[in-house]
């Protein structure tokens, strides 16, 4: 049990939630549709991460979501803020310990497909991790090598393809590449990555899919286009922009997850 938990279970008896929910960039406002919600900044929580970016709020969100128990991570750390790929796992350890089994994790990301451009959801079903940072370096034991074949969860997968169908989400899929940020990639770069067979760009999640396996969760991960990558449109990036084009997509994000809760809130029944 890690002092985090049971601040959260001292403020929260016998919540236990069924999903942990990882909020990107300009996707904050779902954690506004919890219901019941016991809000709680991660600077109340021991070893959770300040909150350093803009868009990212910096508290865990306690209650329901689609009839679902839930806890929203509203905002995460980046790698480029610290330097440490691992400072994610107090809060993913935690959910673990409050009995969290899965994890839908979020990101803004930039689409290297011309097709699939700002304003679309992308189903992520692999990724790259190009920055060959890793969260488990200097983890004692065994069970820091962890198997990444099935690293997105097939069943939570299969579900929200058919949530999207339903909810009329056009939902791309394609693999994530995890860059350091914070600068931007450069058009050279983005030729580079398509290459290398992906379909999406950003600066976080990867890190945190891996602490997630690690702790036994089952993973899901959405990412929300904001621009076409570095070089493949006649605009520089930034950061604003990717608050900015998130935004405009919350509403059919916010569909498409409310939606996943409330399937798995039935599966529970």
């Amino acid at each position: 049990m890690t002092a985090a938990a049971e601040l959260i279970r001292a403020r929260a008896p016998g919540f236990q939630p069924a999903l942990g929910i990882v909020l990107g960039s300009g996707l904050g406002a779902l954690a506004d549709r919890v219901e019941g919600a016991v809000r709680i900044a991660y600077a109340d929580l021991p070893g959770f991460p300040p909150a350093g970016v803009s868009g990212h709020a910096g508290a865990l969100v306690l209650g329901r979501l689609g009839g679902l128990a839930v806890a929203v991570l509203a905002g995460r750390a980046h790698y480029y803020e610290h330097g440490n790929p691992n400072e994610m796992r107090e809060a993913i350890a935690t959910l673990a310990a409050l009995g969290c089994g899965s994890l839908l994790l979020t990101n803004a990301a930039g689409s290297l497909r011309t097709e699939v451009g700002p304003g679309r959801v992308m189903l992520i079903t692999d990724h790259i991790n190009w920055s060959g940072f890793n969260p488990l370096i200097g983890t004692a034991g065994d069970r820091r090598f962890v198997g990444m074949t099935g690293a997105y969860d097939r069943d939570l997968a299969g579900r929200l393809r058919r949530i999207g169908l339903a909810e009329a989400v056009d939902l791309a899929e394609g693999v994530y590449m995890w860059f350091s940020g914070p600068s931007f990639e450069t058009p050279a770069e983005i030729r580079m990555a398509r290459v290398l067979g992906a379909d999406a760009v950003g600066m976080s999640t990867v890190p945190e899919v891996i602490l997630a396996r690690y702790c036994g969760l089952k993973v899901a991960a959405l990412s929300m286009i904001t621009n076409l990558g570095a070089g493949m449109a006649d605009e520089e990036l930034s950061h604003q922009q990717t608050k900015t084009e998130a935004a405009k997509g919350a509403a059919r994000f916010e569909r498409l997850v409310t939606a996943l809760c409330a399937d798995l809130a039935e599966t529970e029944a």
